[in-house]
């Protein structure tokens, strides 16, 4: 069962009465729940091979009306949806800096049913490992403290350049493996948004379930998946539309450092490195 799935089942021993009204507003908490585990994909940072350290203090900004609704929940909210994080974090091999919260605010900027979401690292006084005890890690152009990387974090690996003129991807030859003991990263690429691949496959689609959610009317509930390996491969999953790697239409096919998927209008890049 999905960790979504398990936030909603967990929920519903909450609603009841009035708090059931609650959330029927135009922003329903599981909306929320699958922002905060984009948030902790999107900054996702490698701090060495046994550690991927994502955010662990969030904020949900909501609009007026829906803060209205929300806030005199919000602690028992704030509880189940840091929860559902902890969860995510588990499943996806992710770590934590300090213990997780997940604060409501209001923000006058935002029409009702809108929300968004900012978030960051903060390091607790015991984490000897972690970056500057007890204080956020500021990022530039990121209000309030919240963003990524961490202090002292090592960047993220830089991107290798796109390849060009590769045959179609049912005409190529498997890729060659990587040299013994050494490590591959892999990646996709989304609109200029990084999803690490840290699992044995990565399954692509509109639905919140999804391991990588793709908000576009053209692609499935669950559209594709991406299955690692030597060589990774790609495969669909019975979607409506079908994929198009590398520009040609297909029902699986193997990938390569730059191959470029099509599912809807949307385009993703695979990358993978070693090291």
């Amino acid at each position: 069962m999905g960790v979504l799935k398990k936030f909603e089942q967990r929920l519903e021993g909450l609603v009841n009465g009035t708090f059931a009204k609650v959330f029927k507003s135009e922003v329903q908490p599981v909306e929320i729940a699958g922002a905060l585990q984009r948030e902790c994909d999107n900054n996702a940072t490698i701090w060495n091979r046994e550690r991927t350290v994502v955010p662990n203090d969030f904020v949900v900004e909501l609009s007026a009306p829906d803060f209205e609704r929300l806030s005199p929940y919000s602690g028992q909210l704030g509880d189940e949806l840091s929860g559902l994080v902890r969860d995510y974090a588990k499943q996806q091999r992710y770590t934590f800096m300090g213990p997780i919260k997940v604060h409501l605010e209001k923000a006058d900027d935002l029409d009702t049913g809108l929300y968004r979401v900012r978030s960051r690292t903060l390091a607790s006084s015991t984490d000897q490992q972690g970056p500057e005890r007890g204080a956020a890690a500021p990022a530039a152009g990121r209000p309030g403290g919240y963003g990524y990387p961490p202090v002292g974090a090592p960047p993220m690996p830089a991107a290798p350049p796109p390849g060009g003129g590769r045959p179609a991807a049912d005409r190529r030859p498997a890729a060659p493996g990587p040299m013994p003991g050494t490590q591959v990263r892999r990646w996709i690429e989304i609109n200029g948004t990084r999803h690490q691949i840290s699992r044995p496959t990565l399954v692509l689609g509109r639905s919140t379930e999804a391991d990588v959610r793709i908000d576009d009317p053209g692609v499935s509930r669950r559209h594709c998946e991406i299955r690692t390996g030597t060589p990774s491969t790609i495969q669909d999953l019975g979607s409506t539309n079908g994929i198009v790697v590398d520009g040609q239409h297909t029902t699986r096919a193997t990938l390569r450092d730059g191959s470029r998927i099509v599912v809807g209008s949307t385009t993703i890049v695979y990358r993978q490195a070693e090291g």
